[in-house]
């Protein structure tokens, strides 16, 4: 299955068996952002502070910390973060717990990986990504600063994401050359190099995408419908 959205989610697995971890994280890993794993429920909590993932997946029983435990402290953090159950057959009644927690969907082991990947394709349009509609079909992801047209990846330099977050910290904010020179570069550059700069931008995405506003400087255009 393939759905580019799933590049914008960032999962943690946090799984004590390490065979499963391993198997899950080659079934469907690479269809993330980034896919990481924690061995317990200690760990578990840990990243989810320091990644700040879009969803979670965990196992019930683990040492130092189980899943419903972790999960109740991650729902007390964020609330609205997904949270996957995979559960053995025998810890069933457990999922009753789960339900009062708050708990996205259980899977039963032995489980598809691409069932797993299924529904959280069908719950990413849900997660509320940091995406923002510029002009001429381009969407810009905020969370992992990837520029896209029309659900092709748009490769961009270090400057070329820089210079596209200056622009957008306001809808309608005009940076002149002096600051596009302070946020790139971090020194005196000639204009020239401005132009260049703003030229080949403009050839890799679109000659719409960036407006030039006359004897101010450049403007994003957006998609207001």
């Amino acid at each position: 299955m393939k759905n580019r959205a799933l590049k914008e989610i960032k999962v943690l697995l946090v799984e004590d068996e390490e065979n499963l971890a391993r198997l899950l994280k080659d079934a469907i890993g690479d269809n993330f952002h980034s896919f990481i794993v924690a061995v317990d429920g200690v760990e578990g909590l840990e990243l989810f502070k320091k990644t700040k993932p879009d969803i979670v997946i965990t196992d019930i029983m683990m040492p130092r910390l189980s899943g419903l435990d972790m999960a109740k402290e991650i729902k007390q953090i964020s609330p609205k973060t997904p949270i996957i159950i995979l559960s053995a057959f025998s810890e069933k009644e457990k999922l009753f717990s789960a339900i009062d927690i708050g708990i996205t969907k259980y899977f039963l082991k032995p489980f598809d990986p691409d069932e797993v990947l299924e529904y959280i394709g069908a719950i990413t349009p849900k997660l509320g990504k940091k995406s923002i509609k510029l002009g001429d079909g381009f969407i810009f992801n905020k969370g992992t600063s990837s520029l896209y047209k029309n659900d092709r990846y748009v490769p961009l330099s270090k400057n070329e994401t820089k210079f596209l977050a200056l622009l957008l910290e306001g809808k309608n904010r005009v940076v002149d050359d002096n600051e596009i020179k302070e946020s790139l570069w971090g020194e005196e550059v000639s204009d020239e190099r401005v132009r260049t700069f703003i030229r080949r931008f403009r050839a890799k995405t679109s000659k719409k995408l960036i407006k030039n506003v006359k004897g101010v400087g450049y403007q994003l255009s957006f998609n207001e419908s």
